[in-house]
Formats: structure tokens, sequence, C-alpha cells
């Protein structure tokens, strides 16, 4: 095994490479064994985004769809790993390996050889055919019939999931195929996680990874859910697991295979170093920022927000996106939770509510929609505004998982102003975070100890708010690439330069602690803030006025 900590500046450096797979784009990063040094990176935004209204031929999709095209991903090896490595400068024959990171739960139905059913000729018009992403909602029918058997009869995989399981998941996508376009479904003779097909795609091998097979397959104490509940579901799901979904699982940071000559061309390095076994984007981030002991929530914050953390103690937490033995760092139990909207909240707000006078006036002062709208809103005081919003715009993951939920805004007046409605809503998303810490410590699985992620950190106020309102000193890590970083640290397990990922972790993670601190006035009045969210969350979110299903619903036929 090469040492990379006993590496001396008279030898030649090793480096890998780590790829992000995110929800719009691509990003490749050339990294340093010996330290963690990224030396260089490169975006490639995916040519069709995701196809939320329509496919490529003007297919139209329903509502809640979210689906992406599979050629845009190997379009990303293509374009954004050899201009990182040009980038940095760095000889493709000291790349001694590759590791990937993807969104999740991004499934997709292949052939038996990995060809994506939409690819085919004659299937270029069914959506079932793509790839769905992990925001794609519109199998919430088949999680709720999931959820409500599992609970019937007592299957004991599910408090691992905190009692429900999310329609983003690969059960209920699956499901949602067979019910709605059985004859995909009887093609499909694979149906297999993105940040599995990415790796196949690159060393020509098929294995499925340990993250996702426990996080998104329900797959527990070395099964998945048996014949006989997948039978009680749907006659002709009895045999989905045996038949489409099975497959030998690879440990985090393990060898996969090699680079194949083919991605070898695309990619420009060198065929046959080691490509390591697939990884979800948030899990990879923990070791990135060094949080490899208990305790240590890690916040990726983008269009969604992921929370990871490994803990010595294992509790039912409700709402969780799954608590896996080894799902984040070997030897600790790997939890996880997430709020479905946050950047994309923002997003949204710019794009609708952002009129063109104050474009003009951020165009006078060189700054973009967001930036402007953060400026003014940190000159007011806390409650200023008079608002209270819920974070729920694309549902609720955790703690309700619900995502047929919907966004709030209350207290608005004819005086309400851009920036009062966007400084809510950067608090909503707080306080949903705040909902999930406390939901781990009420069930006994303490939180030392909270680290951003994400391109999110880049926005001080908002990294303000999260240290008022969850009364917590906040660390940011190290790199504006965290995934990707995390995917090239596992990548330099797999070739062998560390024995573990928790010692990669100490040489190559970075994080600076307690960059914000809570301040006692600001976290006073958000208490008093956070007591109204609580109250409309149970209110709009635990079944005293089922409004936002009923909304659905009548949405749902007019849309027919």
């Amino acid at each position: 095994m090469v040492n990379a900590a006993d590496e001396t500046a008279g030898d030649q450096e090793s480096y890998v490479v780590g790829v992000d797979f995110g929800t719009l784009s691509g990003r490749a990063v050339v990294v340093r064994v010996r330290d963690g040094a990224e030396l260089a990176s490169a975006e490639h935004v995916y040519t069709h985004a995701v196809l939320d209204r329509e496919l490529p031929d003007g297919t139209r999709l329903a509502p809640d769809w979210a689906l992406q095209v599979p050629s845009d991903y190997v379009d990303v090896l293509r374009a954004a790993v050899p201009e990182a490595l040009a980038a940095a400068g760095v000889p493709p024959e000291q790349v001694i390996g590759i590791g990937t990171d993807f969104t999740a739960c991004t499934v997709l139905p292949v052939l038996a050889d990995g060809t994506p059913l939409c690819e085919l000729p004659d299937l270029t018009d069914r959506p079932h055919a793509y790839v769905k992403l992990w925001r794609h909602h519109a199998a919430q029918g088949q999680a709720d019939r999931i959820n409500a058997l599992a609970a019937e009869r007592k299957e004991p995989w599910l408090q691992r999931y905190g009692g429900k399981i999310s329609s983003e998941w690969e059960f209920a996508k699956a499901l949602q195929l067979l019910e709605e376009d059985p004859e995909v479904y009887r093609r499909t003779e694979r149906w297999v996680e993105a940040a599995d097909w990415i790796v196949w795609q690159l060393c020509g091998t098929y294995v499925r990874n340990a993250c996702t097979a426990g996080y998104k397959g329900q797959y527990q104490d070395g099964s998945y859910p048996s014949r006989d509940y997948l039978e009680a579901l749907n006659p002709a799901f009895a045999d989905f697991v045996t038949e489409k979904l099975e497959h030998p699982i690879g440990a985090l940071g393990a060898k996969a295979g090699q680079l194949t000559a083919e991605a070898a061309a695309w990619t420009g390095l060198p065929e046959g170093i080691a490509v390591c076994v697939g990884n979800v984007d948030a899990h990879v981030t923990a070791p990135a920022a060094g949080a490899v002991h208990p305790g240590q929530m890690v916040a990726i914050m983008g269009t969604s927000t992921c929370h990871v953390m490994s803990s010595d103690q294992q509790g039912v937490v409700p709402g969780m996106c799954g608590v896996v033995d080894g799902g984040i760092l070997p030897g600790l139990w790997g939890y996880e939770a997430g709020q479905s909207g946050v950047g994309d909240i923002f997003g949204w707000f710019v794009r609708t509510g952002f009129p063109a006078d104050y474009a003009e006036q951020a165009a006078a002062l060189g700054r973009n929609a967001h930036e402007h709208l953060t400026a003014l809103a940190a000159g007011q005081k806390v409650g200023e505004h008079g608002l209270i919003a819920l974070d729920w715009h694309s549902g609720n993951r955790s703690v309700l998982v619900d995502h047929d939920l919907s966004g709030v805004i209350v207290g608005q007046t004819l005086s309400t102003r851009p920036e009062d409605v966007y400084r809510a809503l950067l608090e909503a998303t707080a306080f949903g975070t705040r909902t999930i810490i406390e939901a781990f410590e009420t069930s006994g699985v303490p939180v030392d100890e909270l680290i951003i992620a994400g391109g999110l950190t880049k926005n001080a106020l908002l990294m303000q708010i999260y240290a008022d309102v969850t009364r917590r000193p906040l660390g940011v890590i190290g790199s504006a690439q965290g995934p990707a970083l995390g995917a090239a640290m596992h990548a330099a397990v797999a070739a062998g330069a560390y024995a573990d990922i928790q010692a990669a972790a100490r040489s190559m993670g970075k994080a600076d602690r307690g960059v914000y601190q809570p301040d006692a006035e600001r976290a006073a009045a958000y208490d008093r803030l956070y007591a109204e969210y609580r109250e409309l969350h149970d209110y709009f979110g635990r079944g005293t006025n089922d409004v936002m299903h009923r909304l659905r619903r009548l949405r749902a036929e007019a849309s027919a």
C-alpha cells in the first residue's frame, strides 16, 4: 500500500479525481493525495437540466415529475474531468484513482448491460423510461401504501426510517413504474441508482453501493423487504427485488474496478486506475469536513439540504431518511435527514418575486438578485418583517416525510417588501433544521456540533441565522467542492493510499470550526418565532388541517 502520509516532498506526488453529480451540473476536482489540496476544478452543466414539464420530444409530464437524461452524466466525464485535469497541470500518469458521488435517490431502468431504457428508439417518448431524479415526487401515493402496509404488518425495517419511507426512494418509484407503465417495468432488467450507473460506465462493472442500498433501498441487516410483503403491495411486484434490484453490494471506499479504455478516452485519465464504489453527495461530504466522530452533524446546503451524522447510539428518530450501520463511516451508525427545498425555495422567490425596480437597483450596485435581497434583509431586526413561513415548497422530507405538503407564508400585508419575504424564507429553512436537530436529541441521539457545507455557505446572513436559530456554533467546510473532495478522498482509499476513510480525513479533510457564533439576544427572539413555526408545522403537517392535500387533489383533477 502506498502510504500518502509518508510521502516526502522529493517523492513523485499522486493525485485523485472526484466528480460530484448534482441536480443541474457535474463538477470535477483534482486533489493531491498527500494533503487534500484542491488544484483545480471544472463544471459542466447538464444539457437537458431537469425535465419537469416535458420530455425532449415534447411529451408532456404530469405535476410533481422530475426526470433527467443519463447521457448528460457521461458528458460531465467527457468535459469537466479533462478540463479540471488540464487546469491543474497534473501529469495524467500521476492520477491513481477516480471517485464519484451522486444525488439520491436518483434512479433509472436499464437493460442487463446498463443501457438506459430511454435510449431505446421505441421508448424515447415514455416518461417512465427516463431517470427519476431525487426530487421526483409523483410516487407519493405508492409511498403512502408502502408505509401503511409496513405499519400494519409491523415490518421491522420501518423503524430504521423513522416510521416512514419517502416517495423519493427506490421502492416507491419502482412501484409507480409498475402500476403506470407495466411494459417499461417488464423491460426493466435492472433498477439502478445513478450513483452506481456512472461507476458502471467508468469501469464496466455494476457494483451496488452500500449507502444507497441502505438509505434508499431499505436494505437492513442483510436483506430487503420480503417477497410476501411486496406481493401484498401488488402481486406483480412480488419478485422486484430478486429480478430487478438485488445485486452484490460494495463497501464505501472499496474498489469497484479499473478505468476502462473507453472511459480513459473520455476523461484523459490513465486506463486501469482505481474506480471507487459509488456514493451519495451528502454522505461523502462528512469526512471531507473532517466529521469522523460521533455527534458531528454535517448539513450540505444547496438546492435542498441533507443532514448526515454518525453516532455510536442507535435510536429510532422520527422522520429520518434512515439509520444504517456503517452507512457513512465504518463502525458507527450513519443517520440521514433532510429538507426537500432550501436553495430551490430562494431561487423560486427570485424568479417570481423580484420586481424590475429591485433588479435595476441591484444592477447599479453590482449585485445579483440574491446578494441584493440578502443585503436588504441583513438590515432588519429579528421579527421586524412580521412574517413566518413554512419551508415546504418542495414538500417535507424530515420529519414529516410528506411530499404533498406545500409552502406557506403568514403575515403578509400591503406593506410587505420582497426582502421581508426573502428573509422569512431564509429563516424558515433554519427552523426546519432546528426541528430535525430536536428530533435527534429527543430520541437520545445527541448532536454536538453543526458543520455546514455546500454552495449556500457563501451567504453569511443565512449562516448567522442558522447559528442563532439552532443556538449552536457553526463550522464551515474548508472546501467549495465538499462532495467532490469527499469523492476524491474515497478514491484515495480505493487506490490504497490510505487504510480507511478516517485516515484519509485526517490528512485530506478540512473545516473551520465555530466560524459563526449564536447571539443570545437574537436567539431569544428566534425562540419566539420558532414556537410559531412549530404551531404551523403541526397544524398543517400533522392532520389538523389537511388543506394542502385537498389542494393537491384539486390541482391533479384540473390537470388531468
